[in-house]
């Protein structure tokens, strides 16, 4: 399933690698990204951490600069801007797939970035919208998807 595909990671997988309230989300989260960072194969948009650092800081606490240095980490990622394409192809999503409109921007993103799996746990897991396939990263390992963490 995985070799040289990317993931996009959706809020929810980052917002759980930092609360210690459900330690196996946030061990598998961190599994995760953890496994994603090594294989370069992650990928994120501007939404994700824009929800993610309003979501850390206000709901979850999370020191605002840990919360914020954890946005400029994933910089790197190169996140997809939000243009008028994408909202466009958002649109598709929410009315072909009866999609939320959030949502439809993330699956939209992913589309865009090239991904070719969607890590979150707000979509069925297993449904295929588009070159996407959603893969729910609380129930699904990244070995089964192909990608191997390796020995430190």
């Amino acid at each position: 399933m995985g070799g040289d595909s990317r993931f996009f990671v959706d809020t929810n997988v980052l917002l759980y690698s930092v609360d210690s309230s459900s330690r196996i989300k946030q061990q598998m989260a961190k599994s995760w990204l953890n496994v994603l960072w090594e294989h370069g194969a992650g990928a994120i948009s501007w939404q994700v951490l824009h929800e993610f650092y309003v979501n850390a800081v206000r709901k979850m606490g999370s020191p605002v600069k840990k919360a914020r240095s954890m946005v400029e980490i994933f910089t790197l990622w190169q996140p997809v801007d939000t243009s008028v394409l994408l909202v466009q192809r958002a649109w598709h999503w929410t009315d072909a797939a009866q999609v939320s409109y959030w949502d439809s921007l993330i699956v939209a993103a992913a589309e865009r970035s090239g991904s070719r799996f969607l890590l979150t746990e707000d979509l069925q897991a297993g449904r295929q919208l588009g070159s996407v396939k959603v893969v729910n990263p609380f129930t699904t390992a990244p070995a089964d998807c192909g990608l191997r963490e390796s020995a430190r």
